[in-house]
């Protein structure tokens, strides 16, 4: 499933013709991955989530694709062509919450991920509601992303009650 994934992110990047444009969104690109990997920082010990490789690719690999083709493709997908009106700006939040949160479920439905301490699909929903619009913060606003995501993971700390230590 993961390696379709990766497949299909390449093939619908390369489709549209948006990989010429990335360095426009390189710096939203690196936010994307970034806060990803300071959740892998955070919680190596206690996860809320694990993606179940498959195809006989180790677990590190998966998560690697994931980190650097699934999410700058997704990141140049949803910024691209950015709608201007308000009701097309929330369509378009929906449409990728929409997206993420098919392939999650059936990611679910097939072993493909694994929740932990009590997460599950509608966290991600939940999830998935914050990031998309805190994708678009970055690209317009970085540093009032990044202190808006300070105080997203402090919440989230002490709300899933993350040890860190």
């Amino acid at each position: 499933m993961h390696v379709s994934l990766v497949l299909l992110s390449i093939f619908a990047t390369w489709k549209q013709g948006k990989w010429k444009n990335w360095s426009q969104y390189h710096a939203t690109i690196l936010y994307l991955i970034s806060m990803n990997l300071l959740y892998f920082f955070l919680c190596k010990d206690q996860l809320l989530w694990r993606i179940v490789p498959d195809m006989g690719i180790s677990y590190v690999v998966t998560e690697l694709l994931y980190l650097f083709v699934i999410f700058p493709a997704t990141v140049l997908l949803y910024l691209s062509n950015y709608p201007t009106t308000t009701v097309r700006k929330v369509l378009r939040i929906l449409k990728w919450v929409g997206i993420y949160i098919g392939f999650e479920a059936l990611g679910n439905a097939f072993g493909k991920i694994e929740y932990f301490r009590g997460w599950n699909l509608f966290y991600s929903f939940l999830f998935l509601c914050m990031m998309f619009p805190m994708l678009r913060l970055h690209y317009v606003k970085p540093l009032l992303s990044y202190l808006i995501s300070l105080f997203i993971i402090i919440i989230l700390i002490f709300s899933l009650n993350i040890s860190l230590s």
